[in-house]
């Protein structure tokens, strides 16, 4: 796969950065003020801001630990937005650069669910829209093929969401905005929680988060208290998707910063998820969809020189033990010959030898 020049490269961090700034001055406007709050032992930023009620709301900004999060509170008034610049940026590398834009639904949901602070409170955009970003990330030009979805996919840590002290607004009215007939859909395991959203086209807006502990829970809905109202569905294997995700930009209307997976655990991921669908059409569509984005990642991982960052990946998850193992060694067998060679080449193994560990 071709790379992306070096001057689309660039003008993508840049954008990045300005549509961070910007989503940061929308969610904290100049009339507030950041103060520091302990909680369970760590210190949080959190926001207050004036109401007329005379009382201040309070906003969760994120770990006072982290330096990124840290600079920009100190530098909080000097941040400036410039809209018409970013949509100019987001035309050039859609035009001439060679990235790829989500169908604009997709994209308009995933700017509503920002807008309303999901990815403040720390959320991940996963599946194959957050796919669509890494062209930007890693600096190669993906393949469209693999990035074709009919749903939008959203994950939150369980603990974070228990521990924030904040919410989004309810998530039908954000989705509503967007398409009056989202419905939310009744969670069939209990029907008194929701985790996915459809509208009269079946576009499907899901919430998930990483398996709590035993088995007892997959299948079952959790309560996530930042969700505005929405619980999410718990799945295996998740905890290691969206573990320090990226922060990045998709790349719509003017831009929307996100925070995805970091893209060696995304191609991870997808062997696992390959091995475990359905053997319907649907489910062996989806499956092939899953080994054709991995393979894809392994290769541009390896193209642009992050093997190691690669490698650490496959092992963690190989290391966590047998059932793992399984779905690894079963999505491998799966794969185009070109991603077993590359994640052959990233851990320093022959072809033959990748289900071994």
């Amino acid at each position: 796969m071709r790379d992306i020049d070096l001057v689309f490269r660039t003008m993508f961090a840049e954008l990045a950065q300005q549509t961070l700034d910007a989503q940061w001055q929308s969610d904290f406007p100049l009339e507030g003020r950041f103060v520091t709050v302990p909680v369970k032992g760590k210190d949080y930023f959190y926001f207050d801001i004036p109401t007329p009620e005379g009382k201040d709301k309070r906003s969760y900004v994120g770990p006072a630990a982290d330096p990124e999060i840290a600079a920009r509170v100190r530098r909080h008034r000097e941040i400036k937005n410039n809209i018409k610049e970013r949509r100019r940026l987001v035309s050039t590398l859609l035009r001439s650069g060679g990235m790829s834009a989500p169908d604009r639904f997709a994209g308009d949901v995933t700017k509503a669910l920002a807008d309303a602070g999901f990815f403040r409170l720390r959320g991940v955009l996963v599946g194959s829209v957050a796919y669509g970003c890494y062209s930007g990330v890693l600096g190669v030009r993906l393949p469209t093929t693999a990035m074709q979805t009919g749903d939008a996919d959203l994950a939150m840590d369980f603990a974070i969401s228990q521990e924030v002290d904040d919410s989004l607004p309810p998530i039908l009215g954000i989705l509503e905005a967007v398409d009056p007939s989202f419905r939310a859909v009744p969670h069939q395991a209990d029907k008194a929680r929701v985790t996915a959203f459809v509208n009269r086209t079946n576009y499907r807006v899901e919430f998930l988060t990483g398996n709590r502990g035993s088995d007892g829970y997959t299948g079952k809905p959790s309560p996530m208290p930042a969700l505005g109202g929405a619980s999410a569905e718990n799945l295996r294997f998740l905890d290691y998707l969206i573990y320090e995700p990226v922060r990045t930009v998709l790349l719509h209307r003017e831009g929307v910063s996100v925070n995805v997976p970091a893209p060696e655990r995304y191609a991870v991921h997808k062997l696992i998820v390959a091995s475990r669908r359905l053997t319907d059409a649907l489910g062996r569509a989806k499956r092939d969809k899953d080994v054709l984005q991995a393979a894809t990642l392994f290769e541009a991982l390896i193209q642009t020189r992050q093997g190691d960052l690669l490698a650490d990946a496959y092992q963690e998850a190989w290391d966590r033990g047998g059932s793992w193992q399984e779905g690894l060694a079963a999505g491998i067998a799966l794969m185009p010959d070109n991603g077993k060679e590359a994640l052959a080449d990233a851990l320093g193994v022959e072809v033959n030898a990748l289900d071994k560990g």
